[in-house]
């Protein structure tokens, strides 16, 4: 069904757990434009049902859906170009996830390493949700029949998953249906790591504000967090195989990259053998010249959030109809009735 000829379709979300950050803004925001600009159909989508896996006050949450949908049109995606929504508004994202629920093997929710990770040691008082959310996160995308998928390397078993649980529906109900998706792997080099440790990945839900920079943060909040990030007192790398032993140096100058689209090897030619600071001066200068539009564009939407709440419920539109004849044909494939309501 993978046609290399075809038109791809695109399909990527956003959990709306906390304030967009610079990670989410480099590794994913920004490649979601280029896909756009590129051509490519895109579906983006925020993913509010993903969100409540974990207990999230309502109205904290109706705020984070609608700053998340604020960061991705500040960022450049267009909602004429790209189908941008919230995912409970279409519904056949969770009836699609419970087709998969009946798909997909409990043991291979029990590998997933990021279940793992969030229910911990107190695994039985995780919810439900939380152990079974790779079928919704299947269902987001095979509902769309997207073909590709931008993700982080870290992302990757998600997709592996997604691609098994496609691989079985089609063996079982012998038919060529599900689209086997690909990954759009970003690598490990764009990951961006905490301010405050160069180890622990940048995270909209660590405790403490100055571990990231938020795509809301003013210019002096941007410079504070960049001045105060972890460092060491050795002059900056001139080789990338020294950027191994050298976490916060590695990031910091990966941050620059990445924001000035320049190559690691002419970023380490600049800096190398200079000091932190020369480093964080200029790397605020470029943050603030990168972040302080999108931040004012932000502020701006997030005023008016009615008009925000038409663009997601426009974008909800456009999506159920691509969503929902592929929803009735999986029902009808499974052996459903056909649905009125729905014809």
């Amino acid at each position: 069904m993978n046609n290399p000829s075809a038109r791809m379709r695109i399909f990527s979300g956003i959990q709306p757990s906390g304030v967009l950050t610079l990670a989410n803004y480099l590794c994913a925001l920004k490649r979601f434009v280029e896909l756009q600009d590129s051509g490519q159909e895109c579906v983006y989508c925020i993913v509010d049902l993903h969100a409540i896996t974990v207990w999230q006050d309502p109205g904290a949450l109706k705020d984070a859906i609608r700053h998340a949908a604020a960061a991705f049109l500040a960022a450049g995606i267009d909602p004429g170009k790209s189908i941008l929504f919230n995912q409970s508004q279409v519904s056949a994202h969770a009836e699609l996830a419970w087709v998969f629920n009946c798909v997909a093997r409990m043991g291979w929710m029990g590998r997933m390493t990021q279940f793992k990770e969030k229910a911990g040691r107190d695994r039985e008082n995780a919810s439900v949700g939380l152990f079974t959310y790779p079928s919704l996160m299947a269902a987001d995308i095979l509902v769309y029949h997207a073909t590709h998928v931008p993700v982080g390397d870290d992302q990757k078993q998600h997709l592996e998953l997604t691609r098994d649980i496609a691989i079985k529906f089609n063996h079982d109900y012998r038919r060529d249906f599900f689209p086997v998706i690909e990954p759009l792997i970003e690598g490990v080099t764009t990951r961006i790591m905490s301010l405050r440790d160069g180890t622990k990945k940048m995270s909209k839900s660590d405790p403490s504000d100055y571990s990231r920079i938020n795509l809301s943060d003013s210019a002096d909040q941007v410079a504070k967090k960049i001045r105060r990030a972890r460092s060491d007192a050795f002059a900056l790398p001139g080789q990338a195989s020294e950027l191994a032993s050298r976490p916060e140096a590695r990031n910091l100058l990966g941050i620059y990259a990445l924001l000035g689209n320049t190559a690691m090897d002419q970023v380490l030619d600049r800096f190398g053998g200079k000091m932190f600071s020369q480093l964080k001066g200029e790397l605020t200068e470029l943050a603030v010249a990168v972040l302080g539009p999108i931040s004012a564009e932000m502020n701006r939407l997030v005023g008016d959030p009615a008009e925000l709440d038409r663009i997601l419920g426009d974008g909800a539109e456009r999506a159920a109809s691509l969503a929902d004849p592929i929803l009735q044909q999986t029902y009808d494939i499974v052996g459903m009735l056909p649905s009125r309501r729905r014809n």
